[in-house]
């Protein structure tokens, strides 16, 4: 059981795993906040327009 236990302790193919896991995560986190605030940016740009519409309309 001891043998066992320390093979797992010494076995490195998991970390490698957990790094790339990490990586992935960091990367869509960015991406997300990226995306949210090009969609705040739309949404302004797009109010603005219906304002200026508005007015010319009326």
């Amino acid at each position: 059981m001891r043998a066992t236990f320390q093979q797992f302790i010494r076995d490195r193919r998991g970390i490698t795993a957990i790094e790339y896991g990490l990586i992935a995560g960091v990367l869509a986190l960015g991406i997300m906040t990226a995306v949210g605030d090009v969609a705040t940016q739309l949404k302004s740009t797009f109010e603005a327009i219906k304002t200026e519409l508005a007015k010319t309309g009326s």
